[in-house]
């Protein structure tokens, strides 16, 4: 079966684009995507994106991690919405569904602003925040972010968290509304160039903890630079938006 594929990239996070509206992809096949996603074997990618119809919505946004573990991907989200643009199912703004529930995005000159699902669960540990913003997420305080062992962290980190395990984030403030970060991501096992669920945890974390009192916070990634923002009220947080770039690499065919 030979499938047509697009490649898209946010600020590094990578992804492999399918349009599924015909519902051809053998999406039950986990080994399938596993070999789209394998860097040396095939496209190469941190997870795969199905983009299906949707009776109440403008598209349904189908993610997979590269081990073919479902959940959702705030970078994988803004590519969806520039891929929809690109096969004009969109314009410039859109609703959608994901795993975890409906979202709003604009989009302008390749710049995905996608709203984020409400916080309103933040337990914070002695040394870690824990956040669900659309996956899981740990949250830590470090120094020297540039030589810290991320891999080798952030792996045992994730483990220690009872199934489906955590995403990592270390991050490193630079200044009062600029942090740093770096995720080893569950499902890839390995650190990604960037995480828009991850970043969103962190600027979250940030504020609940009082690192920052601003609502809008500047994240830079391995892969680039994100930005967060947000209303809070008595520890909820809503209108939460992930904004950066969504970029079209290269298209192609292959059989699977």
């Amino acid at each position: 079966m030979q499938i047509r594929f697009y490649k898209y990239q946010g600020t590094g996070n990578d992804f492999v684009m399918i349009d599924n509206r015909t519902k051809t992809f053998p999406k039950e096949k986990t080994d399938i995507i596993s070999q789209l996603c394998d860097r040396n074997f095939g496209i190469g990618a941190d997870g795969i994106i199905l983009l299906e119809n949707d009776n109440s919505f403008d598209f349904r946004m189908i993610y997979y991690n590269a081990d073919g573990t479902e959940t959702f991907c705030g970078n994988g989200g803004r590519c969806a919405v520039a891929f929809a643009k690109q096969l004009k199912i969109i314009e410039n703004n859109t609703k959608f569904i994901a795993v975890d529930g409906e979202h709003f995005a604009t989009i302008s000159n390749g710049i995905v602003s996608l709203k984020m699902i409400d916080v309103n669960e933040i337990n914070i540990n002695d040394n870690s925040v824990f956040v669900y913003t659309g996956t899981q997420h740990h949250v830590e305080m470090v120094e020297n972010l540039d030589n810290y062992p991320v891999f080798e962290k952030g792996k045992t980190i994730r483990y220690s968290y009872k199934e489906p395990g955590s995403n990592v984030n270390f991050v490193e403030q630079l200044n009062d509304k600029t942090f740093r970060v770096r995720t080893y991501e569950k499902g890839v096992e390995n650190e990604t160039l960037a995480c828009g669920t991850g970043v969103t945890a962190v600027a979250i974390a940030m504020h609940k903890t009082k690192r920052t009192s601003a609502n809008s916070i500047i994240l830079p990634v391995e892969g680039g630079e994100l930005k967060v923002s947000f209303t809070e009220k008595n520890g909820n947080y809503k209108d939460v938006y992930l904004t950066g770039p969504a970029t079209f690499i290269f298209s192609g065919s292959i059989t699977i």
